[in-house]
């Protein structure tokens, strides 16, 4: 990308207040995701973007949850929208709060988005979406292989439906968690929660942040209990209650050859506990 395209589309990605042009549109019902836990609230910045919200946290310098309502014709335009954003920390954040792309330096994780970059339906969204308050540290052999299965696979389900709501976010279990240089806090897992308002149904997937991550699903309740979040507080209890089943992850574009075979062995058990 040309230095003076990418000047624009910085100009043109700033995020705006959570209320200011109806980012309630990426939420089922109009609602956002509820905080559960306490613990998570401090340091809080809403964010609202061109194609999702974020819920931005000072503690861990990363997404609390980040929303999308995907639709087919947005993916169709997505398709059509060459992949080419730039990591770049956020702005609009207090300094201390935010990121820095030098936490990531040699820290031996990806930058891992949260609303994926192919989700988005145009070049301003797609440099929307590169942006460290989307963005958790995650084990290379997850965000390469199984999650990005699992993204081609929710994009494939909105597509067939038409209309899908989406959060995806980082769980932080247990009493070690790893940061970077002391700064961003490293996910112990990643999630991602959909609801489908034609079937009435509702699930997620969850992923451990390691190098051979088992993924499972599990129902919306479930989850909200696991991460202390409700990323659905419209949706009703019911729904919340059963797991719907949700689409096996597809063959990651980044597979090498030597890693096809684990991870084709990871998808078909995942594929086989979806089965059951």
């Amino acid at each position: 990308m040309s230095r003076w395209i990418f000047l624009v589309l910085l100009v043109l990605y700033r995020p705006l207040p959570a209320h200011a042009f109806g980012c309630d549109r990426t939420f089922a019902g109009g609602q956002a995701p509820v905080l559960l836990n306490a613990k998570l609230a401090p340091r809080t910045t809403p964010l609202c973007y061109q194609a999702y919200a974020v819920l931005a946290s000072g503690v861990t310098r990363g997404p609390l949850w980040s929303a999308e309502h995907l639709t087919a014709q947005g993916l169709a335009n997505a398709r059509a929208t060459t992949r080419d954003g730039q990591f770049h920390e956020e702005d609009q954040l207090p300094p201390d709060d935010r990121a820095t792309l030098a936490d990531y330096v040699r820290s031996g994780f990806d930058r891992g988005h949260m609303a994926p970059s192919g989700d988005m339906p145009d070049p301003v969204a797609q440099q929307q979406s590169f942006s460290l308050a989307n963005i958790v540290p995650q084990a290379p052999e997850l965000n390469r292989g199984l999650w990005e299965g699992i993204e081609r696979g929710v994009r494939r389900l909105a597509e067939r439906e038409g209309d899908l709501y989406v959060v995806t976010g980082p769980a932080f279990q247990g009493q070690q968690v790893q940061s970077l240089k002391g700064r961003v806090l490293v996910p112990t897992a990643t999630w991602k929660a959909i609801y489908d308002p034609v079937a009435r149904g509702a699930g997620a997937y969850m992923c451990p942040n390691v190098s051979r991550p088992d993924c499972t699903t599990l129902s919306i309740a479930a989850l909200s209990r696991t991460i202390g979040l409700d990323p659905f507080p419209w949706v009703p209890n019911a729904v919340k209650r059963t797991a719907m089943q949700l689409p096996a992850p597809e063959p990651s574009r980044y597979w090498s050859t030597g890693q096809r075979g684990r991870h084709s062995q990871q998808r078909q058990g995942l594929f086989d506990w979806l089965l059951k």
